[in-house]
């Protein structure tokens, strides 16, 4: 869910994040502030309950905020930031150009929380003088950043602190892929210890604080997984263009043909998945599965290519000298299977999700 925009970044709520925001309220309206200060109007708990959520996960949101404007100033681009169960993520669409702006982009997230901590910590100092109910808030705010900080310098990749680990394994190997492959294997193995210690916690009783534990084990250790899985992708794709895996067969059709005619006559024959429509040298549009999929079969025989044609204007194209490892991560992002090759105007060829899979499948069978 799409919130927002912050220095050209899309904010984003994953829906699992809600559950996190009343969970979180609940257990400091009802246990924390009343067991903390008991005495007080269940009223004033409530508020402060809210209050603290909401902030809790504004400093979360500033955590990764800082991460996004460094990555940024660095030419890595930063696709969104997603507030979710577990706290929030920046989603980078590349690695960093160097280890230190690795170093950095890691570092200055935690190094916020602190700095949160402190101003919260001044908060609470100015709170004694002018509200007990500052006071709570602040006290807690400033903990739970300090928590924040701490907890992301633990060397566990793809933390903050795992990071700064893989830059500097980085900085004195010269090697990108073998620090990455150190640093998630340091990653999986604190995983591990938050699983051990999460399920050692339900035994001795404390079974909401040991299945959160785990569930955090297990998340971490699923991207770092997925995050060595990716280095190495990269590296298979790296040096590779478009214009080795592209289909150049792209047979034109005329315009007026029917749905079922093509599909029947052409599609099915052929097996392509490149049909533009041409007006002369020009072309007016392209005809894919998906829009044809989009009209029940009943019609086929009355409607014409033409009418659910993309037009030229809505197509998503590349280069033929663009880098196969910017075209994937394209198609992750943009959530499509293909895109049109043109160059200077004229079409091509076009590039899609099982071009890149078989090239990679060759690829990894010509290493084995």
């Amino acid at each position: 869910m799409r919130i927002g925009r912050i220095f050209g970044v899309d904010i984003k709520l994953d829906y699992s994040w809600f559950l996190v925001l009343v969970l979180t309220t609940w257990s400091l309206a009802a246990q924390y502030f009343p067991n903390a200060y008991p005495g007080w109007p269940s009223t004033a708990y409530w508020v402060l309950g809210v209050a603290a959520a909401v902030l809790f996960f504004a400093s979360v949101l500033a955590h990764e905020l800082a991460h996004s404007v460094v990555s940024q100033e660095s030419g890595v681009p930063v696709r969104d930031i997603t507030l979710f169960i577990f706290g929030g993520a920046a989603q980078i669409s590349e690695e960093p150009k160097t280890a230190r702006n690795e170093f950095w982009m890691a570092l200055v997230g935690p190094l916020t929380s602190f700095v949160f901590a402190a101003l919260f910590g001044l908060l609470w100092w100015i709170g004694r003088l002018v509200s007990p109910y500052l006071q709570a808030l602040s006290m807690w705010l400033a903990g739970v950043n300090l928590s924040l900080g701490l907890f992301n310098l633990i060397p566990g990749f793809p933390l903050d602190g795992g990071r700064v680990f893989r830059a500097v394994v980085w900085s004195v190997t010269g090697d990108l892929r073998r620090a990455t492959k150190i640093a998630t294997g340091l990653g999986r193995l604190v995983a591990y210890g938050f699983i051990l210690f999460g399920a050692l916690q339900i035994f001795s009783g404390s079974f909401f604080n040991g299945i959160w534990l785990a569930f955090i084990g297990w998340f971490l250790e699923n991207a770092a997984t997925v995050s060595y899985r990716r280095m190495a992708l990269d590296e298979v794709l790296a040096g590779h263009t478009v214009r080795e895996v592209m289909t150049t067969e792209c047979q034109s059709i005329p315009h007026h043909l029917t749905l079922d005619a093509f599909v029947d006559g052409i599609l099915l024959r052929t097996g392509r998945r490149c049909f533009p429509i041409r007006e002369g040298e020009k072309v007016r549009g392209l005809v894919t599965i998906h829009r044809i999929r989009e009209v029940p079969r009943e019609r086929w025989k009355t409607t014409r290519v033409e009418e659910v044609m993309i037009p030229t204007s809505d197509l998503k194209t590349v280069s033929p000298s663009d880098e196969l490892s910017a075209v994937l991560r394209r198609m992750a992002g943009e959530d499509v299977n293909q895109f049109m090759v043109m160059e200077d105007g004229e079409l091509l060829g076009l590039v899609a999700r099982d071009n890149l899979l078989n090239f990679i499948q060759t690829q990894a069978e010509l290493a084995q």
